[in-house]
């Protein structure tokens, strides 16, 4: 039995949003998703990162939980408890819409922000978004699978049946089904030997994915319920890959062993695999040097291209959403375009592109890790055909203008692609797509601010970025050819050569490399400003990271974005220091051979024990010498300067680099060497070379006044004998010990090998003993040597590698100390202190365990009022500091933080006048800054989402959005509407005579509740805001497609799209007869050249077949019409025509009697070979049919045929023997009881008319819903067949009050539009009764109890909803 690991407890998001996190690297399998509400997940290390790409700002990071236990009962749990967590490979966005459902707003398992993500360790997290917490897991059994529980996550999948469910490739061969509420186990599957690599869900059904293995294997698996019993599934092959030699031959050479996956044991073979957005049963699949195009219905390929010559392998294939282009993405960062042939499924090589610009990159290039396709873009690309200016309502239901202006037409189409570098940069690409066009008289322009106006391009190597690393799209530099306003043409549309472009809109920095060293500014008041003067340099908030790729990126904590990036060393950067707070110092070695370097001989006086001390370096000397490099970095003409520049390489590296607080000093330690002072002048200068054998050395800090109320700040032991150091300068001379001081000295503390202590004052480039007063003997250690050490006047505090803590006052000799009882102490840092603090002794202290606590000194027993590593787990601390930007004492500390996982993070330790302790505060420190407002409203809370669909299906005025931009950006100049008074926001609301349904006054109550978003301008961006104006006025469905695309809803965007066609249907199939049946009859001279292939063996080979293509990209989803049925049955029928075999002439056989082409069939069935399995069948088959045809083809067909039939047929021949005798209806029943909907759907297209046609939908329909369980197909194909009783109760069932009352007000809109065309007034007093107007629908079995009970239906809902949102606080990032 699979056992259900607890979720775990919800954690504040605030600390998580202080965050950065490190790069991806190969380890995470490019693990990335764009959720269907436009925000991008991808993995890096062992965190998600979540990013908007439209603004390319960072939202969150999600840092994966370690697989240790979470209780701290002691100092070893909490230890072993601090292990990395491992590395994330898979992430898949939930598709769950956002639920009306308002009894269960807080379960989170019916979020609409859930995310599955897996791990190295066979783990399946499923996120909560909105509570940035996992209430979720998904593990294998340790008692019933063994080792399998640790089998990685190689790819998982969200797949829909009666729940919604988790398929997951666990290991290597692995295939699990997984419930995503209850965390069951609900089938497996194993399919070793074969290494599976990528899982994907079929577009068209949702029960329906694909697995595909590295050697072609491919796995289709239905999911028809919860049962084990409930799955089906066919085992395929995949013909022609060339790399299984290769494939096996690593398997050989691979150590990974058999339980890992495929990543592990294959990390530079990819195979991918994605479903047509446009076909069904159409897979494209790409192995490293094949790109194949697969039919899972006949189980053949239908085309296959090697890989382009001087292309790098394979990586990933994207379809494009809307027209017929395919992005294959290759290892070196290429990006090939493929255009599919017309008529056929074959792709021709278009162009080429470059994801990796060769301008302002490092050497080596960073590597493409993966690439995302945006699909929202798409959606919205479809509402704005309702944008089109046309004078003549007629142009709502013309699928040959509006609808098909991007997806059909291919006139314009914009792509949105995401790719992710191993150097820590998401790039965001803008794909576009043009074809010239012939234009005639009767021609609709675009409005170019909805068409292109948002979608200038920027040359992809000339992209630059901001100082936080973002690109907007309206920022661009414009191109007039992109800009143009393009027109489209009712009548003949010639085709030209399209173009492709390619531009980079937009950026986003995040740490470029792993994190090696952190170093936070804490100028002191003799800090000045870098450009001169004598005022003070302020505190920034400002982090510096060292990184292993030699960069220094710089951090804006109050945005949490990386505000700059220098390259200053060509290795590893081991130190870093602020010199005040606008220069940087860091250092760097690297060990040269024996035969460059000639050393002197060691001064054995000054040799060091330095086993335990900063570095761990070889330290025998003959291996060579050391090439030491010291870089300033200046941040605001980010100039890098070398100083100490030494030609021939030396005897000891550098350990460290101790800056003062003024900036105006540094210690260079070496390795076995004398430590070196330099005054960091304009043209540093070295003072002079201190000759002792130091373990650790520290400048104070920054001192602040302290209270009157305060006379000790630290308990201390009774005096005893003290104990000094005898070391010192004879030329030294006596400081003053008052904590003021000299203004223009500084002075450090240090520690001798032998445990003995000092203070040094530097004064001018005069470096003079402090003389202290000395602590007791008993404070100095015998055996534990000092590692670490904090100073700030008049206390030291230092720590030893046995764990003890001890704390002097140099200036009365007090002391104490106290022992931790954990490992060695590796950094120790006081807390910034403000005037008012009565504490002045916190520290934090990292252990060398990479654990940390923080102590309160000033207590009676830090130890006892410590906190024990007052942050989550899942990483290990490296370097730690105190953010110096608290200005008053009841603000929290702040800690930053570098982790093991290239992870950066603040964390906020909130602290009493008692003890301290972890609490997570409202707001973090400050409010957090962004260069533009997060305008994603998926994040808002549930009840304000809905509130804001709400009123944009009603209608909203688009002024409303902003308070600013319709006034001050003239390309919002063509929003007609002006300003209301403040206070009144009835204005705002779109006034109608529709008939009214629900509460009117709910609106403007709505309004209210949403008036804290608007006023932050974060519910649409500007392109959004252009977008809604163009379409404001143009009814209920193209305002509910536009709410329901900005939720990432595209079913429910493509059925109001498509609402006005359907019901347009319904009117004309009432208003026109069935049309007779036209029987064709073939000529003599063909049935004679008909026979004469037949004898002969030849193929039939069909003339050129009409084409009545209506491409309509995406919304091929929600085809009804008969020319769209027929015309993708003909589109499919030439892909098959060459395809050889039994099954493919079978299939083949079924699709021509589906569009009516019999004589087709009958000589596809009469060349069947004699010595066929299925002769016998066929030749029956093609006697009945030809009788059908003419009776000249039927004596032709009968002359071939034999006598006897002694074989039973298995395929579908009933059905087409019915079709012969021209029972269409019955057949139709048959195919539908066989499960085949769409051939049912295509031949009565072709046969079937009226009412009779109109069944065939309405049970197509009910299929779709209660077992595809795709609500929104069957609601359009509910109105399609005049069913919309059936479709008021389907919404009813599903618990959509909104969508139920908007539906019966489009309805009605449309349908008095159509009757107002058509001149027909017959009617018109029906519809005001008593006064008030009624709805006029086009169906007659809706009366008037039914339009109530939705009306009071969706009244309740927001009587319920109103509620909800005043309980609710605004909350913003």
């Amino acid at each position: 039995m699979d056992s259900l690991s607890s979720a775990m407890q919800p954690r504040p998001p605030e600390t998580w949003d202080s965050m950065l996190p490190g790069p991806a690297n190969r380890s995470n399998g490019g693990a990335a998703d764009c959720s269907p509400a436009g925000l991008l997940a991808y993995g890096a290390g062992s965190s998600v990162v979540i990013v908007d790409p439209r603004s390319m700002q960072l939202v969150s990071v999600l840092p994966m939980p370690s697989t240790a236990p979470q209780s701290f009962g002691s100092i070893t749990a909490l230890t072993s408890a601090l292990a990395l967590a491992p590395f994330v490979t898979s992430v898949r966005w939930s598709c769950q819409t956002v639920s009306r459902d308002l009894s269960i707003e807080d379960d989170p398992s019916n979020s609409h922000l859930s995310l599955a993500v897996g791990d190295r360790q066979g783990r399946i997290a499923i996120w909560d978004f909105r509570s940035r917490s996992v209430f979720l897991w998904l593990e294998l059994d340790h008692f019933s699978h063994g080792d399998r529980p640790k089998l990685g996550i190689q790819d998982l999948c969200w797949v829909r049946s009666n729940s919604w469910l988790v398929a997951a490739i666990h290991g290597p061969s692995l295939l699990v089904l997984w419930n995503a509420a209850t965390g069951r186990c609900l089938w497996k599957y194993d399919t070793t030997p074969e290494y599976l690599v990528c899982i994907r869900r079929d577009p068209f059904d949702w029960r329906h994915f694909c697995v595909l293995g590295l050697r072609g294997f491919l796995l289709s698996v239905i999911v028809l319920g919860e049962g084990n019993d409930d799955v089906s599934l066919q085992e395929q092959q995949i013909p022609g890959v060339r790399d299984s030699i290769d494939v096996q031959k690593t398997e050989k050479e691979s150590s990974a062993g058999s339980t890992a996956p495929a990543l592990a044991v294959f990390p530079q073979f990819y195979a991918r695999l994605c479903f047509s957005p446009r076909w069904r049963h159409i897979v494209m699949v790409t192995f490293p040097k094949d790109l194949i195009v697969f039919d899972l219905q006949y189980q053949a390929s239908l085309f296959s291209a090697p890989l382009p010559r001087g292309c790098s392998k394979f990586m990933d294939v994207l379809p494009d959403p809307d027209i017929d282009l395919l992005y294959c993405v290759h290892l070196d960062g290429i990006l090939s375009i493929w255009k599919r042939k017309e008529g056929e499924q074959v792709y021709m090589l278009r162009t080429m592109e470059e994801l990796m610009p060769s301008i302002g990159t490092s050497i080596p290039s960073p590597t493409i890790l993966s690439v995302v396709l945006c699909q929202s873009e798409s959606a919205f690309q479809n509402v704005g055909s309702f944008s089109i200016d046309s004078s003549s309502t007629s142009s709502i239901v013309d699928s040959s203008t509006s609808l098909n202006v991007f997806g059909g037409m291919d006139i314009v189409a914009r792509t949105t692609l995401i790719s992710i570098s191993d150097d820590g940069k998401i790039w965001n690409w803008l794909m576009t797509s043009e074809k010239a066009r012939n234009i005639g008289l009767g021609s609709l322009s675009f409005d170019s601010a909805a068409v292109a106006g948002e979608g200038s391009l920027m040359d992809a190597h000339s992209g630059t970025t901001s100082n936080y690393s973002t690109i907007s799209q309206s920022s661009n530099v414009k191109n007039s050819e992109h800009t143009n306003s393009t027109n489209v043409s009712k009548a003949g549309i010639i085709d030209s050569i399209s173009s492709t472009k390619i531009g980079l809109v937009g950026q986003l920095h995040l740490l470029s490399s792993t994190v090696t060293t952190l170093s936070v500014p804490s100028p002191s008041l003799l800090a000045t400003l870098a450009r001169g003067g004598n005022s003070p340099a302020a505190a920034v908030p400002l982090v510096a990271l060292g990184t292993q790729s030699g960069t220094i990126d710089v951090i804006d904590v109050s945005a949490n974005a990386v505000a700059a990036s220098f390259f200053a060393h060509n290795g590893v950067i081991k130190g870093l220091r602020w010199l005040g707070n606008s220069r940087l110092v860091t250092f760097s070695f690297n060990q040269v051979d024996e035969d460059h370097t000639n050393y002197p001989k060691k001064n054995k006086a000054h040799d060091i024990d330095v086993s335990s001390v900063q570095w761990n370096l070889k330290a025998n000397d003959r291996t060579g010498g050391y090439v030491n490099k010291l870089v300033v970095t200046c941040l605001r003409s980010g100039l890098n300067r070398a100083f100490r520049v030494h030609h021939k390489p030396e005897r000891a590296p550098i350990r460290a680099l101790k800056a003062s607080s003024s900036g105006r000093y540094l210690l260079i330690l070496f390795r076995d060497a004398p430590v070196e002072v330099w005054a960091m002048t304009k043209t540093p200068i070295m003072i002079r070379s201190l000759a002792l054998p130091f373990t650790v050395m520290e400048w104070t800090l920054p001192t602040v006044t302290r209270p009157p109320s305060t006379n000790s700040s630290f308990p201390f032991k009774p005096p005893a004998v003290t104990s000094t150091t005898n070391a010192s300068f004879s030329e030294s001379k006596i400081a003053s010990t008052d904590s003021s001081g000299d203004d223009l000295s500084e002075s450090f503390a240090f520690a001798l090998v032998n445990g003995a202590l000092g203070v040094f004052e530097v004064h001018g480039r005069r470096i003079r003993d402090f003389k202290p007063k000395w602590p007791s003997s008993s404070f100095v250690s015998s055996d534990g040597l000092v590692t670490a050490m904090a100073y700030r006047l008049p206390h030291v505090v230092m720590g030893d590698r046995l764990g003890s803590i001890r704390w002097w006052d140099v200036t009365t000799g007090l002391s104490s100390s106290f022992n931790t009882h954990r490992d060695g102490i590796r950094r120790i840092k006081f807390s910034p202190v403000v005037p008012g603090d009565r504490s002045r002794g916190r520290i934090a202290v990292l252990f060398y365990d990479n654990t940390f606590s923080i102590f309160d000194l000033d207590t009676s027993d830090p130890l006892a009022f410590a906190l024990l590593q007052p942050q989550s787990t899942g990483t290990l601390v490296l370097e730690l500091d105190w953010l110096p930007m608290r200005t008053k004492r009841d603000e929290p500390l702040v800690l930053c933080i570098a982790g093991a996982d290239s992870s950066f993070r603040l964390i906020e330790v909130g602290v009493n006048d008692i003890k301290a302790s972890s609490s997570s505060k409202g707001i973090f420190l400050k409010e957090r800054f962004r260069p533009m407002p997060l305008c994603l409203p998926v994040l808002f809370p549930t009840a304000h989402a809905l509130a804001l669909r709400m009123i944009i299906q009603s209608g909203v005025k688009s002024s409303w959005f902003s308070l600013f931009s319709a006034h001050m950006d003239t390309s919002l100049g063509n929003i007609p509407e002006i300003e209301t008074t403040s206070g009144d926001l009835r204005g705002y609301i779109i006034e109608s005579k529709l008939p009214s349904v629900g509460d009117s006054v709910v609106p403007e109550l709505l309004l209210k509740v949403l008036e804290p978003y608007r006023r932050d301008g974060c519910i649409l961006d500007d392109e959004r805001v252009r977008l809604y104006a163009s379409l404001a006025n143009k009814g209920f469905a193209a305002r509910s497609a536009f709410a329901a695309a900005i939720f990432g809803e595209f079913s429910e965007a493509l059925f109001w799209l498509r609402l006005p066609h359907a019901l347009s249907h319904v009117v004309d199939k009432s208003a026109k007869k069935c049309s007779q049946e036209a029987s064709q009859s073939l000529s003599e001279t063909e049935s004679i050249a008909m026979l004469n292939r037949i004898t002969s063996r030849e193929k039939y080979v069909p003339g050129s077949r009409r084409k009545e293509t209506t491409k309509i990209g995406q919304l091929n989803l929600m085809a009804f019409k008969q020319q769209e049925l027929r015309a993708n049955a003909n589109e499919r029928i030439l892909w098959h025509e060459k395809l050889d075999g039994e099954e493919a002439i079978q299939k083949h056989v079924h699709e021509l009697i589906s569009v009516g082409d019999l004589e087709g069939a009958v000589a596809l069935l009469l060349s069947t070979p004699p010595e066929g399995s299925n002769f016998y069948p066929n030749a029956l088959r093609a006697v009945a049919l030809s009788s059908a045809v003419s009776s000249s083809l039927h004596e032709l067909a009968v002359k071939v045929v034999a006598a006897n039939m002694i074989r039973t047929d298995k395929s579908l021949s009933g059905t087409h023997l019915l079709c012969a005798v021209g029972r269409h209806q019955e057949a139709c029943s048959q195919l539908q009881d066989a499960g085949c909907w769409i051939d049912a759907a295509t031949l009565a297209s072709t046969h079937l008319h009226g009412s009779d046609y109109a069944r065939v939908l309405q049970r197509w329909a009910n299929n779709v819903l209660h077992n595809e369980h795709d609500i929104w197909r069957a609601l359009i194909l509910y109105v399609a067949a005049g069913a919309l009783h059936e479709a008021f109760s389907a919404l009813r069932d599903a618990k959509l009050p909104d969508t139920a009352a908007m539906f019966l007000v489009a309805c009605h809109e449309i349908y008095a539009q159509m009757r107002s065309e058509s001149h027909c007034s017959d009617e018109q007093s029906d519809r005001i009764v008593d006064g008030e107007t009624k709805f006029i629908l086009p169906c007659k079995n809706i009366d008037d109890d039914d339009v109530n009970a939705v009306s009071d239906f969706y009244g309740e809902y927001q009587r319920k909803l109103i509620h909800l949102c005043m309980d609710s606080v605004p909350l913003f990032d």
